[in-house]
């Protein structure tokens, strides 16, 4: 059913909630993980692939991390940077890495908050045809 998911990361502890529970997830259904950050700071935004900053260079090191303790529980798992405004970025690659689920934690922000601000997760959720899988983070 879901042979590829995309799951989101922001390199926070709210990372935890869906990383835990795609973990079983990944199991069961035998897939396969795209695990995604987006840098979204000036340098990022501004120079893309060929940014370098100290936040690009830890944000690397955290996506290695996680794809290697995904890796050694069996599950088969690639780690993608991607520059940009992270709705965009996430949509773009939903389609190019022909995702089955999308899969982002939340930071539950309130109602005014998120009205004024949007939300990264109302943008994917809204311009995807996959389904996508909200974690509220504790």
């Amino acid at each position: 059913m879901y042979e590829t998911i995309l799951v989101t990361l922001d390199a926070t502890s709210t990372d935890g909630v869906i990383i835990e529970h795609i973990k079983k997830l990944a199991r069961v259904m035998n897939s396969r993980i795209v695990l995604l950050h987006v840098a979204d700071g000036w340098a990022a935004r501004t120079f893309g692939p060929d940014a370098i900053s100290p936040e690009i260079v830890e944000d690397q090191a955290y996506l290695a991390q996680v794809k290697s303790e995904l890796e050694s529980e069996g599950i088969p798992t690639i780690a993608e940077m991607a520059y940009g405004e992270p709705a965009k970025e996430i949509i773009k690659w939903v389609e190019e890495k022909k995702c089955d689920l999308v899969a982002m934690s939340t930071h539950g922000h309130k109602f005014l908050a998120d009205l004024f601000l949007g939300t990264t997760a109302d943008r994917v959720r809204h311009n995807v045809d996959v389904p996508v899988l909200l974690l509220r983070a504790k």
